[in-house]
């Protein structure tokens, strides 16, 4: 039995995407900008809270003043899922140590990454809780 054609081009996507999605992560881990920023056609993340940071130029201070105050910031895997839109969906450890008080810190978050047509990263949602169905298609 041979898998129908779009089934493997989803499943060749969906392999990319997570590839593109753990590259991104790795990289901001050892704080690789260019490498980080390689992995979006346009950087952007949008947050709980609300905030939006877009472009090239405003998402590298994000990344720069984010480490000033956590140097040691990382993030650690939990899971990766691709949802049926195509995104990637990321459940990790955000940890770390505030540079003024020493004090350490972790948080379970969620990242809901899209993607352009050549599998670049168009935007990250990051989430408290689970996002919902919705949240995941853009919708809310």
């Amino acid at each position: 039995m041979t898998a129908a054609p779009d089934l493997l081009v989803s499943s060749e996507r969906a392999v990319q995407r997570a590839l593109v999605t753990l590259e991104h992560m790795n990289s901001e881990n050892t704080q690789e900008w260019d490498r980080t920023m390689a992995t979006f056609s346009h950087a952007r993340y949008e947050f709980p809270d609300g905030r939006i940071v877009d472009g090239h130029d405003d998402v590298m201070a994000y990344w720069l003043e984010g480490r000033a105050a956590i140097p040691d910031q990382r993030n650690e895997l939990i899971s990766i899922e691709i949802a049926p839109g195509g995104q990637t969906v990321l459940h990790f450890y955000l940890r770390g140590s505030d540079q003024t008080t020493g004090d350490g810190f972790e948080v379970k978050l969620w990242a809901v990454f899209d993607f352009d047509d050549d599998n670049l990263m168009t935007n990250e949602r990051v989430y408290i809780d689970r996002p919902t169905d919705d949240a995941i298609a853009g919708n809310g």
